[in-house]
C-alpha cells in the first residue's frame, strides 16, 4: 500500500508538472506577445484546458494529506510562505482569465500583467520549494527548525528561475504545437534561448552540488543507474534541436514533456527512499495501513482512473491548432 500510493504521488506530481508547465510557461510567455491579437491566440490556446491542468495538483496534495500526513504537516511548517504565494498566484491567473474579457479595453492591460504576475510567482515558488528540499531543510529531532525563511538560500532562488525557464520552454513548445503564424514563428524563436539557459542552469545546479558537497550528490555517485535519466534526456534534446530546424511543429513538445519526465525521474529516485530528504523516510510519513486501504477503494480505484479519462477525453475534443478565435473561451 505504501508503495501504491507513492507511486501515485509521483505520476501526480509528474503530470502536474507537463500539464500546468505548459500554460504557466505560456503565462510568462504572454508578456512577450507582440500584440493584442496574439495575446488572445495565446490564451485560447490553454483556455480549453488550463483549469482541469491545476486540479492534478489538488490530486497531489491531497494524496501528501491522507496518505503521508506527516510529510504534509511537515512541508506546510516549512513552506507555508511560498505555498501561499503560491496559491494566490494560481487564483489571481485564474480570475485574470474571466476578469481580462470582461475589462474595458483601456484597463485590459491590468489583467494582462495580473496573468504574467500570477504566472510568475506560482513557477517560481514551486522552483524555491524544489530547490530547499534538494538542499536540505533544518531538523532538530525529526522536527522542522528552519524557521518562517528557512527555505530560503540563493540555490533554492536559483532553482525558482530554473523552473521558470523551464515552463516557459514547455510552454513555447505547447504554442508552436497549437498555434499559427506569428504566435508560433515567434515562441519557435524562443526555445533555443531557453533550452540553452535550461542547460546553463542545470550546470550551474550540478556544479553548485559538486562543490557544497550537497547529500544528494552522494545519491548520483552511488547509483549510477541515475545516468539513463540524463541520458534520456540528453536523446530528447536531440530531437528537439532537429525539429526546430526541420520547422516541425509536432515533436517541440513531445520532447520537451521527455526532459522534464527525465529530470522528474533522476530527482525522485534521488530522493528514495526519503519523503523529505534526508529526514523523514517513505515509510515515516505513510498513514496507518488501514487508512490506505480505505483512501485506495476511493482516489486509487475511482477517482484517480476518472481524472485520467477525463484528461484523455479533453485533450482529444481540443486537439489540434486554434483555427479561430471564440468570443470568449
Amino acid at each position: 500500500m505504501v508503495l501504491f500510493w507513492v507511486t501515485l504521488l509521483a505520476v501526480s506530481i509528474l503530470i502536474y508538472l507537463l500539464l500546468d508547465g505548459f500554460d504557466l510557461g505560456v503565462g510568462m510567455l504572454f508578456g512577450f506577445a507582440g500584440n493584442q491579437g496574439d495575446r488572445d491566440t495565446m490564451l485560447s490556446s490553454v483556455a480549453p484546458v488550463w483549469d482541469g491542468n491545476e486540479t492534478w495538483l489538488v490530486v497531489a496534495g491531497v494524496i501528501l494529506w491522507g496518505a503521508f500526513p506527516l510529510a504534509y504537516a511537515t512541508l506546510l511548517s516549512a513552506f507555508y510562505l511560498p505555498v501561499v504565494i503560491m496559491l494566490l498566484g494560481l487564483i489571481l491567473r485564474g480570475v485574470a482569465f474571466e476578469f481580462r474579457h470582461r475589462a474595458a479595453q483601456r484597463f485590459r492591460w491590468i489583467w494582462d500583467v495580473s496573468f504574467v504576475a500570477g504566472s510568475l510567482a506560482a513557477s517560481f515558488m514551486q522552483g524555491v520549494t524544489v530547490g530547499a528540499l534538494v538542499e536540505g531543510l533544518k531538523f532538530t529531532g525529526g522536527v522542522y527548525a528552519g524557521g518562517p525563511l528557512g527555505w530560503l538560500s540563493p540555490f533554492s532562488v536559483l532553482c525558482g528561475i530554473g523552473l521558470c525557464l523551464g515552463y516557459a520552454l514547455l510552454g513555447a513548445a505547447w504554442l508552436v504545437q497549437k498555434c499559427h503564424s506569428g504566435v508560433r514563428d515567434r515562441a519557435r524563436r524562443q526555445i533555443p534561448v531557453l533550452a540553452l539557459a535550461v542547460l546553463a542552469f542545470l550546470i550551474v545546479v550540478f556544479a553548485h552540488a559538486l562543490i557544497s558537497n550537497l547529500p544528494i550528490m552522494h545519491r548520483w555517485l552511488e547509483r549510477p543507474y541515475l545516468f539513463v535519466f540524463p541520458a534520456i534526456g540528453a536523446v530528447a534534446a536531440a530531437v528537439l534541436a532537429s525539429s526546430i530546424l526541420h520547422r516541425n511543429d509536432r515533436w517541440p513538445l513531445f520532447a520537451v514533456a521527455i526532459i522534464f519526465s527525465a529530470a522528474f525521474g533522476t530527482l525522485a529516485l534521488s530522493f528514495w527512499p526519503y519523503m523529505i530528504p534526508f529526514a523523514i523516510t517513505v515509510d515515516e510519513a505513510a498513514a496507518p495501513r488501514a487508512c490506505l486501504a480505505f483512501m485506495f477503494w476511493g482516489e486509487g480505484l475511482f477517482i484517480f482512473p476518472l481524472m485520467l479519462v477525463y484528461v484523455a477525453i479533453g485533450y482529444r475534443v481540443f486537439r489540434g491548432k486554434i483555427e479561430s478565435l471564440p468570443e470568449h473561451y
